[in-house]
């Protein structure tokens, strides 16, 4: 659980630094690059949510 737990900070970590990135960038692929970034870790961050919520082992 600890692992996933630190999986999941991580990957929050990506989206706030892909959506600083989209945000910045002066170029369009760039920011749509970076868009899609932010949107797949999202994607990742809610299947380890749901992972977590639903571990009967959970403490």
């Amino acid at each position: 659980m600890k692992d996933m737990m630190e999986h999941l900070e991580k990957i929050q970590e990506l989206i706030v630094e892909c959506e600083i990135i989209r945000d910045l960038a002066t170029d369009a692929k760039k920011r749509e690059l970076f868009a899609r970034l932010a949107e797949h870790h999202k994607t990742l961050a809610m299947e380890i949510e749901h992972a977590i919520a639903s571990d009967p082992k959970r403490e």
